[in-house]
């Protein structure tokens, strides 16, 4: 607890520092969204842990937009929550994924992943659901300014992904699951580099 009052305080003097006011609140709902409510009170108890602990990530995005441009005040533009909201939707596949192949592990440390508390005729859909989503989401920033070198990043990323989370729905196991975690971290490193590189070309112009 005291190592994570530390942190936490510095990372919110950090945020009020660069960010301020909308950033360190935000960096305060995510750091107490995963320290107490996901790490605490959900891991070992609900099968929706990774759910509401994908909230923790969300915020991270929307403290480093607020962040990145604290002139906008109380506001965020639509791009950072909708972003938000992909990563928000990426956590429970990309860890559920992982999870179909440690079942072991997580049932003898009592986390009851969905994987590992119901059979695959749920969980696989359920995956395969979250993933459409995310996928359909990650292009919805085209329509609020991101250009096209994003919106390519977003389908090398994005239709792998939805094609291994297909063939898990098809045929569930450890190694399609395996293929889809791996396709999950693809995923989320070439959209993140999408978002980069269109935010430089952009600031170039």
């Amino acid at each position: 607890p005291a190592t994570f009052a530390l942190l936490l305080a510095g990372s919110l003097m950090m945020a009020w520092s660069v960010g301020g006011t909308l950033a360190t609140v935000l960096v305060f709902l995510g750091a107490v969204t995963y320290g107490v409510v996901y790490t605490v009170w959900l891991k070992a108890r609900s099968v929706w842990n990774i759910v509401i602990g994908g909230a923790a990530g969300s915020f991270a995005v929307l403290a480093g937009a607020a962040a990145a441009a604290p002139e906008q005040g109380p506001a965020l533009g639509p791009v950072p929550v909708l972003l938000a909201g992909v990563l928000f939707l990426w956590t429970p596949p990309h860890f559920w994924s992982l999870a179909v192949t440690r079942c072991e592990d997580y049932r003898r440390a009592g986390i009851p992943m969905l994987p590992v508390v119901s059979e695959p005729a749920v969980w696989a859909p359920v995956i395969f659901c979250h993933v459409a989503v995310l996928v359909a989401l990650s292009f919805l920033p085209l329509a609020f300014g991101m250009g096209p070198l994003y919106g390519a990043f977003a389908a090398l990323g994005g239709l792998p992904f939805l094609l291994a989370a297909w063939r898990l729905l098809r045929a569930p196991g450890r190694q399609a699951a395996m293929r889809t975690f791996r396709a999950s971290l693809a995923q989320f490193a070439l959209l993140a580099t999408g978002v980069i590189l269109d935010g430089a070309a952009r600031w170039a112009a």
